[in-house]
């Protein structure tokens, strides 16, 4: 299996908007904005899709780094995985989106 986008942005090969970074996990700008605020908070251990994750602890690490980094950006957001084609999943490999930064009610 080849590595995915984010494999390699984890990697340093290809260039990223790095906001928050530890042992475990790293949160980028993503590349095309679905929000004015648009940020993947992604694993460095790598999963598939979220629901590969059996761990508790893992799962917990991964919301908790989620809302940290979102609280960091903005008062108020929306937390975001898309599970599978079918749910939206472009890149598979574990990643929750935080979206925000819109004035007055979210437009979808």
């Amino acid at each position: 299996m080849s590595r995915t986008i984010f494999e390699r942005i984890i990697d340093r090969e290809i260039p990223a908007s790095v906001v928050y970074e530890d042992d475990e996990f790293i949160a980028i700008r993503d590349i095309a904005p679905k929000a004015p605020v648009h940020v993947l908070v992604i694993p460095k251990k790598v999963s598939a899709r979220v629901d590969e994750i059996q761990d508790e602890a893992e799962m917990g690490r991964l919301w908790l780094t989620a809302t940290k980094v979102a609280r960091s950006l903005l008062p108020d957001y929306r937390l975001v995985v898309n599970v599978g084609a079918g749910g939206g999943q472009e890149v598979f490999h574990t990643h929750v989106h935080i979206l925000g930064g819109w004035e007055g009610k979210i437009p979808f």
